[in-house]
């Protein structure tokens, strides 16, 4: 090989090395993929006793942990509700209590617990985030209005007043407690998707990975 074809594949190589190194400093950022939450967290993320909105037997499982005096989980459950229209078949929803809104969030829990106990889960959780303006204002909240909300969507409030001090809804507001602390769940409302959490927070988000589960699931 003379001097000038030496000199000529050398410059090649080096053009080639620089095309490659600025492609990868310049490279897009690769799009964010679900993955499963660890299994410790998976184990929590689902009780026995958790209210489910949907078919039992669903393949696709979404969970929310809210909280009923969180103004972000009544914007999102026209959203939540949207999805259940559109998968009727495949997909149900997992609520998971969430009190981080202090005594009125803890009342109005309570309050639908005991309504999932009487079978009117559904009109109650419609009822109270419809009117949630109305009792869990962060700066003054008006937790006695509640019970009358309830009352109202069917409750029997009369039974509810016992019920709610019961130790099996004391329990199973603790242990939902305890399951928020470790998953880590910092705000509401948050959702696991077949226990992948959304790799961004957002409704776009939900309703694709939603989508994403559902077809996965089809092809099963």
């Amino acid at each position: 090989m003379n001097r000038k074809t030496l000199l000529l594949a050398i410059l090649t190589l080096v053009l080639a090395v620089f095309v490659a190194g600025a492609w990868f400093v310049s490279r897009p950022d690769p799009t964010p993929v679900a993955t499963a939450a660890p299994l410790e967290q998976q184990d929590r993320l689902v009780r026995s006793y958790s209210p489910i909105l949907g078919r039992d037997d669903a393949p696709v499982t979404i969970v929310e942990f809210f909280d009923p005096a969180c103004e972000a989980c009544r914007a999102f459950h026209p959203i939540v509700k949207q999805i259940l229209a559109q998968y009727p078949d495949d997909v149900r929803v997992v609520m998971r209590y969430t009190p981080f809104h202090g005594d009125g969030s803890e009342l109005a829990i309570k309050v639908l617990e005991a309504a999932r106990l009487q079978d009117v889960f559904v009109p109650v959780l419609e009822a109270l985030l419809e009117n949630q303006p109305a009792w869990a204002s962060h700066g003054a909240p008006a937790a006695e209005r509640i019970m009358e909300i309830a009352g109202a969507a069917g409750l029997d409030t009369d039974a509810a007043a016992n019920q709610i001090m019961s130790p099996s809804i004391v329990g199973v507001l603790n242990q939902d407690r305890a399951d928020v602390e470790a998953v880590g769940i910092q705000g509401t409302p948050t959702f696991f998707v077949n226990g992948k959490p959304l790799p961004e927070f957002g409704a776009e988000q939900l309703l694709s990975l939603v989508q994403a589960e559902v077809e996965a699931a089809a092809t099963n």
